[in-house]
């Protein structure tokens, strides 16, 4: 079966309009010994595998009083990164989402938004050593972010509330929990050469820009086709009922990053636009939409130059080869080149979920834009045209960016080096979770090998921790579900 589905994948992905997502119909588990490697172009990219990893308790508070909610995103302080002998040290930021919350039953807090600092400390074995090196993450602050009149945000459902500054109108509930303040589900983060950094959201799918002391300065407004609008074309916000068009409820801006040069902003949605999706299960919602701004001299640009059409991978969610039912959503990016960036996908399985599936599918791929249809001041982005053809499928006229699996996270070997299993309770090793969310690039500041980097994955935990507190108020579950980050080595040319 392994080897059947290994040459599925390597058939499947490419780019173009005839293009169809990878059908991942039984779990995606590789016995493939590493390094891997994967040819993107005329380049050659290495999977040398993981290499460490650690835990942070899920029951750790944060500097605010609340449970520390893990990693929506993660993002090394620059010029924090410093290599001593085998030891790497920095400063690592942290983004929580809206905090503790249960849309199917109305719950949720007037949770601030906030990005944590921790201190990260990395100590590695030889090169080439199979023993796997030990992260160490220690709480130490953070920052409380405040909107333009100096509040703080809310992470509470805005409903049909809205409130307007400078002109811009945004999420925010009309009355009760978190009433007056700017709802934010926080999922992507990025440092900002010179200081300040982006916060991607999924309520309104905008992008805020904050200063370094967590200060609102700007917010990068996505297109109409973007924007969450009810049948009457009017703001809809809500995460419990679905817009007409625009961002499907809680899919908003769950990637963002810069290119290395700093000029270009990519922001991806999590999966389909409702106008693109189809069918009556959630693999109808596989050709995700990536946006591409030039910043270069404006950090939050009216209108993006580049506008692309992503197709994500699909799977049987019970890995019983039966049909696919799921679409394995986009949880991170991290950008290579102007054209090139890391994408993860997953599936929905894992320890923290409910009804113990197996564990089908976690990948990191590499996309390519180069040859993709540039929807960019068409009326798939000007207005609300939707990108499907006959039959569901992507319009023959529109090419999809090519993708090639680069890192799989489910590699048992690999895993157990970590303590981690793809099944719960085997070997007495943890399952690995649900959620993996956050990914971020440093260079291994090796000058044998200059174009090795460490790859972060962090898991996001959705709170859920026996002995869990949230505004002062019990929010306990049965499970503690750690914070872990896994360190992956890998070779990227000339990034």
């Amino acid at each position: 079966m392994r080897g059947r589905l290994a040459g599925f994948i390597a058939t499947c992905l490419v780019g173009g309009a005839a293009a169809q997502s990878l059908e991942v119909r039984q779990p995606d588990v590789t016995t493939t010994p590493l390094p891997r490697s994967v040819v993107v172009g005329d380049t050659t990219y290495v999977d040398q595998g993981l290499v460490a990893a650690g835990v942070l308790p899920a029951g750790t508070i944060d500097f605010l009083g609340d449970t520390l909610g893990s990693f929506s995103s993660l993002a090394m302080e620059p010029g924090s990164w410093k290599r001593h002998g085998d030891t790497y040290t920095g400063v690592l930021w942290t983004l929580p989402d809206r905090g503790r919350n249960d849309p199917e039953h109305n719950v949720f807090f007037d949770y601030a938004g906030r990005v944590n600092r921790l201190r990260f400390s990395m100590t590695m074995p030889a090169h080439g050593s199979r023993i796997a090196g030990k992260v160490t993450l220690v709480p130490d602050g953070g920052i409380a972010l405040k909107d333009f009149t100096g509040k703080p945000f809310t992470g509470a459902e805005p409903g049909t509330g809205t409130l307007t500054q400078r002109r811009l109108v945004l999420p925010a509930p009309g009355s009760g929990i978190g009433a007056g303040k700017i709802s934010l589900d926080a999922e992507s983060l990025q440092f900002i050469p010179g200081g300040g950094f982006y916060v991607g959201d999924e309520y309104a799918a905008n992008v805020y820009r904050f200063n370094a002391k967590g200060a609102l300065t700007g917010v990068l407004v996505p297109p109409k086709a973007v924007r969450p609008v009810d049948k009457d074309g009017k703001p809809n916000f809500t995460s419990l009922t679905p817009p007409a068009t625009g961002r499907r409820n809680n899919q908003g801006v769950e990637g963002m990053a810069l290119s290395p040069d700093g000029t270009r902003l990519f922001v991806m949605l999590q999966s389909a636009l409702l106008q693109d999706s189809t069918g009556s299960d959630a693999s109808g919602r596989s050709l995700a939409r990536v946006l591409v701004y030039d910043v270069s001299r404006h950090a939050t640009p009216p209108r993006p130059m580049g506008h692309y059409v992503v197709q994500l991978p699909v799977y049987d969610d019970r890995g019983a080869g039966g049909a696919p039912n799921r679409t394995a959503a986009q949880s991170e990016i991290r950008v290579l080149d102007n054209h090139r960036f890391l994408m993860l996908t997953r599936d929905g399985n894992g320890w923290g979920a409910e009804g113990g599936k197996p564990i089908v599918f976690k990948s990191i791929v590499i996309v390519d834009t180069d040859g993709a249809t540039n929807l960019a001041g068409t009326r798939y982005e000007t207005a609300t045209a939707s990108v499907l053809g006959q039959g569901g499928a992507l319009r023959s006229d529109i090419h999809a960016a090519a993708w090639k699996p680069l890192v799989n996270l489910l590699d048992p070997d690999d895993l157990k080096r970590v303590g981690l299993s793809l099944e719960s309770g085997h070997d007495g090793l943890a399952q690995l979770s649900e959620k993996w969310e956050a990914m971020d690039l440093l260079p291994a500041l090796d000058d044998a090998h200059p174009d090795d980097w460490f790859l972060l994955v962090g898991n996001d935990n959705d709170f859920i921790a026996r002995h869990c507190v949230m505004e002062g108020q019990a929010c306990d579950s049965p499970i503690d579900n750690d914070n872990r980050i896994l360190v992956y080595r890998v070779t990227l040319p000339a990034r």
